[in-house]
């Protein structure tokens, strides 16, 4: 079996290079000496020799820069001793540096390639939001000119206000869509992804078909609504006559009671499917009223305290007197929305209760409850329409599964967010955060009062 040969020790090439440079050197200054001796001056000879020497080295620095900088049309130049060392290393570091740029090119040109075969837009975005790069789709999508329009700011060629104002935030979780320029029925979704020092990655997509999906969605769900409201309110009317006449068969008290509970669930869906429909087809930012929270927050206490299933503890905790700007309608279905889940799913012998604060923030308002609590896989799609954790316990507690979806919305309508902290038996806390703008100081309200 043949054993490997080891690797070369450099430091030891290197040493013995110089060695023989010293020594070649020593030889020539003894030559020289000797030379000197016919002239009955050595020094003459010395000085002779030293004289050739440098002149020599001197020819072949000239050499070996006039390789460097024709490297591309001349060959290496053979100069012996340590300098052809030297040019052995320089072309050992120049086929590296064109081994590794011939492989960047290939791996850029694969990521042009790939890319550019992308059915979504790619824009590169430099720390000053100007156009570095971007591929074929992205130029279709944003009507940009993939070469002129590089190195130009992208919010000055996509001249769309939300766009923007999308791009000069600083929260990118959820994209934003905007139309297509020059068109009103055509729909782009743009979603930027920060990355390395201060640079930006926009990603656009053509969303045209699902926009028009969901506004047929909208469309249809307002429609049958509204069809089916009259229908029920005439059932309920004369399902309530029924219930009230004494010739009624005693067999049929139970069923018409049953019918009337389901006719009443029925009408408070299409009650919250109207309401859901309202918010979404009106998506702007509301501007609003002073609204008094410490106040309306007291009556969902006491609307809790009305019931007869009611947790045993329900608290209302006020740290801050400071009003809230928005539209009071939502803003109370809302908290009511969030107050009446906690009633639903906390025990008897449980307690809930309902926070009120202030801070450099913005305003908070949130509901805890001991009750079963809710599964982690479970919060992300709490907001969606008609989404249950428990189908069949939701169905007794006579929900709609509509009311996280109606707060969701109203709190984009009054540019706030919702926080859900929950654990499978542990209790839940759902949270509405509302910016510091919302905020109304008791002097303001007092102004605002008096105008």
């Amino acid at each position: 079996m043949i054993e490997p040969r080891p690797p070369p020790n450099l430091f030891s090439l290197t040493l013995r290079m110089w060695g023989f440079a010293i020594v070649r050197l020593l030889a020539a200054l003894v030559l020289g000496a000797l030379v000197g001796q016919f002239f009955e001056d050595w020094w003459i000879g010395v000085a002779i020799t030293l004289s050739a020497f440098v002149a020599w080295q001197l020819l072949n620095l000239f050499r070996l820069d006039y390789w460097l900088r024709h490297r591309s049309i001349a060959k290496p130049p053979a100069l012996g001793g340590i300098w052809d060392d030297i040019v052995t290393q320089v072309v050992r570091l120049y086929r590296r540096k064109r081994y590794h740029k011939q492989a960047f090119l290939q791996l850029m040109r694969e990521v042009r390639n790939s890319t550019g075969a992308m059915p979504d837009g790619v824009v590169v975005l430099n720390k000053l939001g100007e156009i570095a790069w971007m591929n074929r789709m992205a130029a279709e999508l944003l009507d940009l000119r993939r070469k002129q329009d590089i190195g130009l700011r992208v919010e000055n060629l996509v001249r769309q206000p939300e766009f923007a104002r999308y791009l000069a935030g600083t929260e990118y979780g959820a994209p934003t869509v905007i139309r297509a320029s020059g068109t009103t029925d055509h729909y782009l979704s743009c979603h930027v992804l920060p990355y390395g020092d201060g640079q930006r990655l926009l990603l656009v997509r053509d969303v045209t078909r699902q926009t028009r999906l969901e506004a047929m969605r909208k469309d249809f769900v307002a429609n049958a609504s509204h069809e089916l409201r009259s229908p029920l309110t005439v059932i309920s009317g004369y399902l309530e006559t029924l219930s009230g006449d004494p010739a009624l068969d005693r067999e049929l008290v139970a069923p018409v009671e049953e019918m009337r509970r389901q006719t009443g669930r029925m009408t408070a869906i299409i009650r919250d499917l109207l309401e859901l429909s309202r918010l979404e087809t009106t998506e702007y930012e509301v501007s609003g009223a002073p609204i008094d929270v410490p106040a309306m927050l007291a009556m969902l206490r006491k609307d809790v305290l009305a019931r007869a299933n009611r947790p045993a503890d329900v608290r209302l905790e006020v740290d801050s007197d400071q009003w809230l700007l928005g539209d009071e309608p939502e803003i109370h279905s809302a908290f009511s929305n969030l107050v009446d889940n906690a009633a639903k799913y906390t025990p008897a012998s449980g307690r809930m209760a309902i926070h009120w604060r202030a801070d450099e923030d913005g305003g908070h308002f949130a509901v805890s409850d001991t009750g079963m609590g809710i599964p982690q896989e479970h919060i992300p799609r709490l907001t969606e329409r008609f989404y249950r954790v428990d189908p069949g316990r939701s169905r007794a507690t006579g929900g709609s599964g509509l009311g996280l979806a109606i707060v969701k919305h109203v709190l984009q309508r009054h540019g706030a967010t919702l926080t859900i902290d929950s654990a499978e038996g542990s209790g839940s806390t759902f949270a509405c955060h509302f910016p510091p703008r919302r905020l109304l100081p008791p002097q303001s309200r007092a102004m605002a009062e008096a105008g």
